[in-house]
């Protein structure tokens, strides 16, 4: 919103982005990743999803409440551990179904290209509804687009735009290109999801053919590899994944609401943390599916002003990235001094 405000100078156009983001942060943030803490630990461990809301709106609050920089010091831990913790897995379950990894890619692309399927064949989806979920999941995996990133990559202490800018790019490709991909090779390569899609292109109805969807359905994949080890391990992780996104976008959703309301701030953000904290239990209590739709909604509300501004001054934007690596490449074939030889 601040880029918007003051690259455009259109503050209305600020205010607008700020307050769907600051709506979409209790959906995209808050409310799908405690439901899928919820959903995961019921499938797994038969815990009420209630229990576990319950229990995660009181730790939530706690770290809420201690401010913003308890809310680094939580992710600063947590986010590299979850990741080597993520990968290492997935990297174990696919190299024991190591045999069946060209028939998950040959599955990917012969399903990308299958017109019959796009038609409304195979998963009963047409090619709209193809591209919604493709697109909106994809976002959700990297927030290209949304807005919602700049908000953190403007706490760095760098004063480089374009090199933050380039962290950001690698951001989207470590998240979609890598994390997706193994957890896509995952469940593509597991038993549980080739017998459910054979019964689906047989006819057998889609809530029939797959008993599992979303966190649980990777749990269930991880664990035909690894017994017991794999599912506990992809409920941990999947803990840890969506914690950090919450406490995260927690921070996204302050800063709009002190922007909006700009004279009161102080109250603001008190009270939009309040209400945070009551979607975290709404979330894990909530259809899954409700949980989605909204998200997805006010994702692309919030979206849309940030694309507008970021084509108006996408010249700038290249204008400053060719300084960028014209500066760098001065520097480098600058002679060295002689103390420097």
């Amino acid at each position: 919103m601040y880029y918007i405000h003051k690259g455009l100078k259109c503050k209305w156009l600020a205010i607008v982005f700020a307050v769907f983001a600051m709506i979409a942060c209790l959906g995209t943030g808050n409310a799908t990743q405690s439901n899928a803490i919820s959903g995961v630990l019921d499938s797994t461990l038969s815990i009420p999803t209630w229990i576990t809301g319950l229990v995660l709106t009181i730790l939530v609050a706690l770290v809420i409440l201690g401010g913003i920089k308890r809310i680094a010091s939580v992710n600063e831990k947590l986010v590299p551990t979850m990741a080597i913790f993520f990968v290492s897995c997935a990297l174990i379950v696919i190299g024991i179904n190591f045999d069946k990894i060209p028939k998950a890619f040959a599955l990917i692309f012969t399903e990308a290209f299958n017109f019959k399927a796009a038609l409304g064949g195979v998963a009963g989806y047409g090619i709209l509804s193809a591209m919604r979920f493709g697109v909106g999941r994809g976002v959700f995996t990297n927030e290209a687009g949304l807005g919602s990133a700049p908000i953190a990559h403007a706490a760095s202490s760098t004063e480089d735009p374009v090199k933050q800018g380039l962290w950001g790019v690698f951001e989207v490709f470590a998240t979609t290109i890598i994390i997706c991909t193994l957890s896509a090779l995952v469940i593509l390569t597991s038993d549980i999801y080739l017998t459910g899609y054979n019964q689906a292109i047989s006819g057998v109805a889609i809530s029939d053919a797959f008993k599992f969807s979303g966190a649980p359905l990777s749990s269930k994949a991880f664990n035909e590899a690894i017994p017991y080890v794999g599912e506990f391990g992809v409920a941990i992780a999947t803990i840890f994944f969506s914690l950090s996104t919450i406490l995260g976008w927690a921070y996204y959703g302050e800063v709009c609401a002190g922007y909006i309301f700009n004279k009161h701030r102080k109250t603001a953000v008190t009270i939009y943390r309040i209400v945070y904290v009551v979607f975290v239990f709404i979330g894990a209590v909530s259809n899954i599916g409700i949980v989605w739709l909204i998200s997805d909604i006010f994702n692309v509300l919030m979206a849309l002003p940030n694309l507008i501004a970021l084509t108006i001054l996408s010249k700038l934007v290249v204008d400053l990235t060719k300084q960028h690596f014209a500066d760098k490449n001065k520097l480098n074939n600058q002679p060295l001094a002689k103390n420097e030889q």
